[in-house]
């Protein structure tokens, strides 16, 4: 899942970044809105995180003239303006979730998760393959009834094998869901992460790759491959 972080204090940006990267979103990054506007006419994103009062311009304005362009990714309102009207102001104007700093980073990483899963296609709470249990609410796996350890990104890419899992997905599909504008291409990171998710995931092998296309997770009945 990719997020879009507007936010013009460079020390916050990097720390909301940072935090949501290390979740296992794919974050992207803008200072301002004219920057916000072209990120998300050129990528897709499952969440927008905005910071309310910008120098150049109020966010909940932006959004309004936005949704009425047919802009319909979810958005997060990050604000000081703590006050009842401006939190129905920032809904009316299109905003799906509020919150007002100071904030626990753990609330935002949980926010911007739950409106990640509103975007697109409708994900079920919990994905089913066989004998493994991926829980999207609470960020678990389990296989066999065992709870197993996986980092953010592992979470990330096995989250979106599942919700695919009646098809091969390519590494440049993968990459670009999972990870963001700083990750190299043609580097091995996701040859290197899928070694390691198979691993955790252990026997029998879960993970097929379909040459000259990239990965899927096998499907009970599926032979190995």
């Amino acid at each position: 899942m990719r997020v879009l972080v507007v936010e013009d204090d460079e020390n916050l940006r990097f720390a909301l970044t940072a935090a949501l990267r290390g979740s296992g979103l794919a974050v992207d990054e803008a200072p301002d809105l004219p920057q916000a506007d072209e990120a998300l006419f050129v990528t897709s994103y499952d969440c927008a995180v905005l910071d309310r009062t910008l120098p150049s311009g109020d966010a909940a304005a932006w959004v309004r003239d936005w949704r009425r362009g047919g802009g319909a990714v979810p958005v997060l309102f990050l604000t000081a303006r703590d006050t009842v009207a401006d939190r129905v102001e920032g809904f009316e104007a299109g905003g799906d979730d509020y919150l007002v700093k100071p904030f626990a980073v753990p609330e935002l990483i949980a926010r911007v998760h739950s409106l990640c899963r509103r975007s697109g296609a409708v994900r079920p709470p919990v994905y089913r393959c066989g004998d493994l249990e991926i829980d999207t609410a609470r960020r678990e796996v389990r296989r066999d009834g065992v709870l197993l350890m996986l980092t953010g990104k592992e979470f990330a890419v096995l989250e979106m094998l599942a919700a695919r899992a009646d098809q091969a997905l390519s590494r440049g599909a993968l990459i670009e869901g999972c990870w963001d504008e700083m990750a190299e291409p043609q580097s091995n990171v996701l040859d290197v992460l899928i070694s390691q998710l198979r691993r955790k995931l252990g026997e029998p092998p879960l993970i097929r790759t379909v040459r000259g296309v990239g990965y899927r997770l096998l499907a009970p009945g599926d032979g190995p491959g």
